[in-house]
This record gives structure tokens, C-alpha cells and sequence, in this order.
């Protein structure tokens, strides 16, 4: 077999695409490429195990599901997806992956329902997909990591300027173009309390010029996970995506992982 052949094998990219399509066929194969003895699982209402897995992938078969990949990125020992799932309903999502040695060992998610075209009438998943800059990922990944933190968690708004492009690309479903639509949801307040709080960055992985950052906080004073993926362009954040999710109380867990 050939070294590019080998690759394509082991690729990351591709375990985590052959694992998800389980979702559509409900093939318990998929979920065999989980190692079940290791597996780690952070979606709350899953069960651990890719045995989890095989019964939430049956479950939703029966609803004759699409999944459509928009974007898949790999970084070291993770692989993650933007992607659409139509479970009778359209919803998008990020799915995060740890890898060892060709299996999956520990798994993150962030799903929310699609709505929009947003006030600048862009969707949750168009824009930019190709990836781009691999020579600077790691710088790119600091930036968005930095922004997170002075930006997002420590509310510095001064600093917008400072991390974004002028014409921000923005697919939020709620939020227009541009810096100064940014800043204006970050400083919506209801009774003296931001209505978006980060408190905490867990993540970022990042490949090329694309970063996600897999934060945690409150929306409305709701308990919420944050998950931003960036596209950087010329040292400055030029496009963004995101699904809010409410994390679910403790009590309705199935697992002991947490989210993050």
C-alpha cells in the first residue's frame, strides 16, 4: 500500500466522518470505531461506551436522518466537524474527537436547532470552508485564544478592534456584520447582567486558519457551552460561526463527565 493510501487510512478527518454516518444507517460498525474500554464521553444525555453510542445511533436511524459535513478539521489527536444533521428537523453542530491510535476515545458536542439568515443575511453554516495557512496555525490558534480570553471572558471590548477585521464576517443567527453588532450583543444587560457571560475557554484547536473555542458560561443566566470557531485572515479574526447550547442540570446526566 502506498504512503498516501496509509494516510487516508489513519486519517482522522476520515474516522471521524465514517463514525458519524452512523447516524444515518444506525450501522452499530460506526460506533465500532470507538474504543469503548477508554471512551469518554462528554455529550450529557449519552450514555458511555460506544454501546452508548450503538443505541443513540439506532434511535435516531429511525427518524431518517441526513448528515451533511460543511466543515472537518484535524489537530494532533482530535478531529472536529462543523456539520448540519436533519433529525425531521434541521439542526448544526460541532463534534469534537480524541484519537488513539485509530480510535475514538473521548468525544464533545455543541447542537443547536438552524434558524436565521441573520440580520445580514448570511446562515449558521455558509462562508469559507477551504483551509488554509497550515504554516500558521499555531499563531492563529494564540489569537483566537487570546481574544477568548481578554475578549469574551474578560470583557475588554476595547480590544475588539484589536482581534477583528472591520467587515467581520458574522454567522451568528441573531448578530449582523461587523464589529460594532458584536460589541453590541456582548453589552446587552438585563437587570445589571450581561445576557452573554463567558467564564471559561476549556479548548481551542485550531488547523490552518480556522480555530474552535470550546467555552462555557451563561446566556440569560442560563448555564450554556459556547462553542466559536474563527477564520483568521492577515493576523485578524474575519469570520465566525457558533452554536449556544444550555447544558442540561445535573441530575439529567447519563454519564459523569461533564460537559467539558
Amino acid at each position: 500500500m502506498k504512503k498516501a493510501e496509509v494516510d487516508k487510512v489513519v486519517s482522522k478527518r476520515d474516522l471521524v466522518q465514517k463514525l458519524l454516518r452512523g447516524i444515518e444507517t444506525g450501522d452499530l460498525a460506526s460506533a465500532a470505531i470507538v474504543n469503548e474500554a477508554k471512551y469518554i464521553q462528554h455529550n450529557p444525555q449519552t450514555h458511555e461506551g460506544s454501546e452508548g453510542l450503538a443505541a443513540l445511533f439506532e434511535r435516531l436511524s429511525k427518524t431518517v436522518p441526513h448528515v451533511t459535513f460543511v466543515r472537518v478539521f484535524e489537530d494532533g489527536d482530535f478531529a472536529f466537524a462543523h456539520n448540519q444533521y436533519d433529525f425531521s428537523s434541521l439542526n448544526v453542530a460541532f463534534e469534537v474527537f480524541r484519537f488513539e491510535d485509530g480510535q475514538a476515545v473521548e468525544h464533545w458536542d455543541n447542537i443547536q436547532s438552524q434558524i436565521g439568515p441573520n440580520p445580514s443575511g448570511r446562515g449558521v453554516l455558509d462562508g469559507a470552508t477551504a483551509i488554509t495557512d497550515l504554516d500558521r496555525t499555531e499563531d492563529n490558534r494564540e489569537l483566537v485564544r487570546s481574544f477568548a480570553e481578554k475578549v469574551l471572558v474578560g470583557r475588554h471590548f476595547n480590544l475588539l478592534e484589536t482581534y477583528l477585521d472591520d467587515g467581520l464576517i458574522q454567522h451568528n443567527p441573531e448578530t449582523a456584520d461587523g464589529v460594532a453588532a458584536l460589541r453590541a450583543a456582548m453589552e446587552v444587560t438585563v437587570g445589571g447582567d450581561p445576557v452573554i457571560r463567558y467564564t471559561q475557554v476549556h479548548r481551542v484547536l485550531a488547523e490552518g486558519n480556522f480555530a474552535l473555542c470550546m467555552s462555557e458560561g451563561y446566556k440569560a443566566g442560563v448555564h450554556t457551552s459556547f462553542y466559536d470557531l474563527f477564520r483568521v485572515a492577515d493576523e485578524k479574526i474575519t469570520e465566525h460561526w457558533d452554536t449556544i447550547e444550555t447544558i442540561a442540570p445535573r441530575s439529567e446526566w447519563k454519564n459523569d463527565n461533564g460537559k467539558f
